[in-house]
């Protein structure tokens, strides 16, 4: 590996632990047709907001939106969570009300899927 090459890894680095952060969460409930499951994680999910790292929150359900092979519209609720920075992150994913809301909302879904990225 070359000089010049170490260098942009470690610059890269040092940006990803400055960058924001997104973290996106795709929920498919155990029982998809249940208004009162889906309430109670809308519910849990709009706790998150009291974590002092989020910066911003949106909580939804699928669009209406036209129907194309690229469209995935299966699940049954989402987050999108936005943090200053990888520790935000972190302090987020220790948090009690994180932790809590785990523990009362995992007996709802069947499958959980988690997208982070930050800028590139």
């Amino acid at each position: 590996m070359s000089a010049g090459t170490t260098a942009t890894a470690e610059t890269f680095n040092e940006t990803e632990n400055k960058s924001p952060v997104i973290h996106q969460v795709f929920f498919w409930l155990k029982n998809p047709s249940s208004k009162e499951d889906l309430n109670k994680l809308i519910e849990g999910l709009q706790t998150l907001k009291q974590i002092e790292t989020v910066r911003q929150i949106h909580v939804g359900v699928p669009a209406s939106t036209e129907q194309r092979d690229v469209v995935d519209g299966s699940f049954s609720a989402s987050e999108l969570l936005f943090f200053d920075d990888l520790a935000g992150q972190k302090t987020y994913q220790d948090h009690p009300i994180h932790l809590k809301f785990v523990e009362n909302c995992s007996p709802l879904w069947e499958k959980v899927i988690v997208y982070d990225s930050v800028g590139a």
